[in-house]
């Protein structure tokens, strides 16, 4: 198998770091906008080097990408940019003839009208409505699998083949204790698709309502987190889980709460206030620039906060049903420690957590483990090898009964 990868940020270069540990492929092309970042990444990797090269491509250009892909004969296209350049991507990949992997999907817009109640573009619809070319092409596209969404859909479709008779409730739960020394506000993850998760209006499923909207921030719970990170409370936020698991996992009701904190939440709502989350350019003294990648260039770039930072982090899906005629609640879920991951791969906790599941995704679909047609998500394939794998690579999972 031959894979390019697009992005070569903090996820792209964990990417990287994990797969050269792994013989499951030939070669990896590492390519970026920045031609530095990505020849950063391969030159990190010493004695592995020789099966990765690094390139330059614009994500944002469809028609490079798709020569790209053919120059290199590569097999699977393997995106670790941001939400903004899904759709160039996935395009470029379908129009080569190549399968494509994700981690976040398509981006959503608000409903015109009624933004907390309805659902306008919801995450996804841009990737699910090419469904069909992707089938008739005889290509998968496997999207949203990262951690969240990725594992947690993974933990989903464990749980209703093996845990549970009939699920009520999935709830997808993360929190972690992580701080970072040195900084009042530093993201553990990207400001810019973490602005555009938070401040989307959240969505809910229901079986008998299908999907609808919140407030964002809605619905606080206390979640009691495992491995000494405690209780965390969370609120709803959008995200693709809600979007996914539905489509092939019977279940009453799906959700996803994230634990934020207070401050994280104010500081959010001010940059909505002042209009610093929007996309759209502003003409400023010397050009045009999008306030949201003002705030991106201002704070710390997460890849590099792994020194200074210090915790857990943890992602996993709570479970609410019944097996064998009693009631049953289940946490499934993975805990990384920020000292281990940069000890072992030299990546802060959250970036290689995310990084980890593309690699196995990968991995099963090179050996034919995992194969299918159209658009496939986590939850449309057999848990059990995936979860197998998560071991293999020394990063066990667990199971808590609540």
């Amino acid at each position: 198998m031959r894979v390019l990868l697009v992005g070569a940020g903090g996820v792209g270069t964990a990417i990287t770091r994990i797969a050269a540990r792994r013989s499951f492929f030939d070669h990896m092309v590492v390519t970026d906008y920045d031609l530095s970042r990505a020849e950063a990444a391969v030159a990190a990797l010493g004695g592995e080097e020789e099966r990765f090269t690094a390139l330059r491509v614009d994500a944002s250009d469809r028609a490079a990408v798709a020569a790209l892909l053919a120059e290199q004969r590569c097999d699977i296209l393997m995106n670790a940019t941001d939400p903004r350049f899904v759709m160039p991507l996935f395009d470029a990949a379908l129009a080569a003839g190549v399968d494509y992997l994700d981690m976040a999907m398509s981006l959503s817009s608000p409903h015109s009208e009624r933004p907390y109640e309805e659902c306008g573009v919801k995450l996804g619809d841009g990737q699910f409505e090419r469904a069909g070319a992707w089938e008739e092409a005889g290509r998968l596209a496997l999207v949203g699998v990262g951690v969240e969404p990725g594992l947690s859909d993974v933990f989903a479709r464990y749980a209703a083949d093996e845990l549970f008779d009939e699920i009520e409730e999935i709830g997808v739960r993360d929190g972690a204790n992580l701080t970072v020394e040195g900084y009042d506000f530093a993201p553990s993850f990207s400001i810019w698709t973490t602005i555009e998760e938070c401040l989307n209006p959240p969505v809910v499923w229901e079986k008998d309502r299908g999907w609808f909207t919140t407030a964002p921030f809605s619905e606080p719970e206390v979640f009691d987190f495992p491995e000494g990170i405690g209780p965390v409370e969370c609120v709803n936020v959008e995200h693709e889980e809600v979007l996914l698991i539905p489509r092939w996992v019977e279940s009453r009701r799906v959700t996803f709460k994230y634990g934020l904190g207070d401050e994280f939440i104010e500081t959010l709502k001010t940059l909505h206030k002042l209009g610093l989350d929007r996309t759209d350019k502003v003409s400023v003294p010397g050009g045009d620039v999008s306030p949201r990648d003002v705030v991106a260039a201002c704070l710390p770039d997460p890849a590099s906060l792994g020194e200074l930072m210090r915790g857990k982090t943890c992602a996993g899906t709570w479970v609410k049903g019944t097996k064998d005629g009693a009631p049953r609640e289940v946490y499934l879920y993975h805990v990384v420690d920020n000292q281990w991951s940069m000890r072992e791969y030299g990546s802060q906790a959250v970036v290689w957590q995310t990084a980890i599941n593309p690699v196995i995704a990968l991995e099963l679909v090179a050996g034919g483990v995992w194969s299918g047609t159209g658009v496939l998500g986590a939850e449309a394939l057999d848990p059990r090898p995936f979860l197998d794998l998560l071991v293999e690579y020394g990063s066990p999972w667990g199971l808590r009964e609540q």
